[in-house]
């Protein structure tokens, strides 16, 4: 799918294919353009040289984990804007937040809560910082 220049492109950090499979299809069809990626240290690599308007990470990722990817981009100034959502199977919010993450939210996967936690996070002030409201938990 070609980039939306009103969408842009979200980075996804996802090594489940059956749920890669689930956000291609709800966030492609929400009129966003997708990369992924199945670890952590090829996800950060991309989003250095790809400036995503956004990063969804899972926790449980190979090479690095999402939260030290989130920790990761929060350090770098080139990517310490960007977004990150954490998306886990994991009860990790507090730890999600300690690593900057900008929204939290649990798996099972929720087509209306993952949407609304991705444009939420996009529509949010860039800060690295997590706003109160950001916050899901399914």
């Amino acid at each position: 799918m070609a980039e939306s220049p009103s969408h842009g492109l979200i980075l996804i950090a996802e090594r489940d294919d059956n749920v890669r499979e689930l956000q291609r299809y709800f966030l492609e069809r929400a009129g966003f353009a997708l990369r992924f990626c199945d670890d952590g240290v090829a996800a950060l690599d991309a989003a250095r040289s790809t400036r995503p308007v956004l990063v969804v990470t899972e926790i449980l990722l190979p090479k690095i984990d999402g939260l030290t990817l989130c920790r990761q981009l929060r350090a770098d100034g080139g990517t310490s804007h960007i977004p990150v959502v954490v998306f886990s199977i994991l009860a990790a919010a507090a730890r999600a937040a300690d690593a900057g993450a900008s929204a939290y939210l649990r798996k099972p996967f929720v087509e209306a809560a993952f949407l609304a936690t991705i444009r939420g996070a996009l529509s949010a002030p860039s800060s690295p910082a997590p706003m109160e409201h950001q916050w899901a938990s399914m």
